[in-house]
């Protein structure tokens, strides 16, 4: 069956702009032009729209839908048992949400009673979630299934109080990394009270501290901008200059 931009816009939930939009950047061309100029779209056309959406309900980026389903590799039988796992893991997320919902309504209605840990178990696991999400390929590339694993185990068990502690760590080392740049000095006494309290900050996360590690993943916040981003917003260069700090403090430079 062939549908027109219109007729596959109102079949798919999506708007003939965005169609006109996809085929516009590469990402979905319809299969031909008819002889009065409209975009005629066929099964195959329909098929990589909804892996598209897909792609799309799990936050994914178009620049990187276009990777994926532009790839020699890319098998879409393959991506559909993914999507399927990812629904998954996301509905078992909003069950955990909700659960969590029900629990704390009933322990201020008198109900019952419910743990600290307990109040902080879904959005524990949503930051656990969220992070496999932005960061998950990078880091298991670089450290390895068991080390994220245990890493994410550490985090689940993570005390109200180990929380609260590692945020005001987090605000310290950015507080500190502020005024040491201002020495411009990565081996200075401030610069390195950064790195030591970067090291405390990692091992509330780490299931195990090595200096080479820790190196590497100062490292990867200067190759990638995502981490890049989070450090200079305290200041331009922070990044790089923390990099050059843990590096020194680790004795890896």
């Amino acid at each position: 069956m062939e549908y027109t931009v219109q007729k596959l816009a109102q079949l798919a939930g999506v708007s003939s702009r965005t169609l006109r939009y996809y085929d516009e950047i590469g990402i979905l061309k319809p299969a031909r032009t008819n002889s009065s100029g409209y975009r005629i779209y066929g099964q195959k056309e329909v098929d990589r729209l909804q892996q598209i959406l897909f792609y799309r309900e799990l936050g994914i980026s178009l620049d990187h839908i276009k990777e994926i389903i532009t790839a020699p590799a890319f098998d879409a039988a393959d991506a559909l048992k993914e999507h399927r796992e990812k629904l998954l893991e996301k509905r078992k997320q909003l069950d955990l949400l909700i659960t969590n919902v029900e629990k704390t309504i009933a322990s201020a209605e008198g109900r019952s009673t419910m743990s600290d840990k307990e109040k902080f178990e879904g959005f524990k696991k949503k930051m656990i979630e969220d992070n496999e999400k932005q960061y998950g390929k990078e880091i298991r590339e670089k450290y390895g299934e068991e080390m994220v694993e245990k890493s994410n185990a550490k985090l689940m068990n993570m005390t109200r109080e180990e929380h609260e502690a590692v945020t005001k760590l987090a605000e310290e080392i950015n507080s500190t990394l502020d005024q040491a740049m201002e020495t411009g000095d990565p081996a200075g006494e401030l610069a390195q009270k950064a790195a030591g309290l970067h090291k405390q900050w990692i091992t509330y996360y780490w299931s195990e501290y090595s200096k080479e590690a820790h190196a590497g993943l100062a490292e990867m916040y200067v190759a990638d901008e995502r981490f890049k981003a989070y450090y200079d917003k305290v200041r331009p260069g922070a990044a790089e200059f923390l990099r050059d700090a843990i590096k020194i403090y680790t004795g890896q430079q």
